[in-house]
Order: C-alpha cells, then structure tokens, then sequence
C-alpha cells in the first residue's frame, strides 16, 4: 500500500500547489489529504509539507488542534460567497437547486467559522 499511498500522496500535493495559484481549487484540503498519504508511506515527505515555509503552518495548525488562521477563514468565506453568487448568475438554477447547493456552502461556512484560531507560540 506504500505505493498507492505516495502516488496519491504527491498527486495531492500537486493539486494543492496549483490551488494555491488557481483561486477556486481548494489548496488546504488537497495538502492534508496529502499529509495523511505521506504519513502512511514516507515520513521524509511528510516532514517536508511540515516544514514548508508557506505550506506547513496551516497544516500544523490543523493537525496540532483544529484550527484555522482568520485570514484562511475570511478567504475561504469569501470565496464560498462568490462562488455561490457565480454559480446563482451562471445557472439560474430551480428554486430547489439553489438551495440545496445554499444549505451545502452554509454547512461549509458554518464548519470553517466554528474552528479555533491557532493559538500563538
């Protein structure tokens, strides 16, 4: 499984540094997952997505306690509130449609402003 895992690993990684350059893919959720595969297959990649400059603090932040930075959480609510405004212009989806992809992105929202701040030091 060690393979599957560091393939999955680096795709992950991959698709999280393109995140961080393309606005609308997520970058943090790719690099946990990442983080997850790395730690199951090589202990050398997962410390370097730790100790990452840019990349490691909010991953460290996430897995010491659950937090997200209040710059992550304004962006990401932003980006979830223009994401649902594109999609409502684009579509103009049914009634039912709309909500359902509302009731998602409030469930996300909600999940992203319920988690701690990191705790400094």
């Amino acid at each position: 499984m060690r393979p599957i895992y560091m393939l999955a690993g680096l795709l992950m990684t991959a698709l999280g540094i393109v995140g961080v350059f393309l606005p609308l893919l997520p970058t943090t959720p790719f690099l946990l997952v990442a983080l997850w595969c790395f730690s199951r297959s090589s202990p050398r990649l997962e410390r370097w997505l730790l100790e990452h400059p840019v990349l490691g603090p909010p991953l460290i932040n996430w897995r010491r306690e659950g937090a997200i930075s209040a710059r992550a959480k304004f962006v990401a609510v932003s980006l979830i509130a223009a994401s649902y405004g594109f999609f409502w212009y684009r579509t103009e989806p049914s009634l039912l449609l709309a909500s359902v992809v509302g009731l998602i992105l409030s469930a996300s929202t909600l999940f992203i402003l319920t988690r701690p701040l990191p705790k400094r030091g």
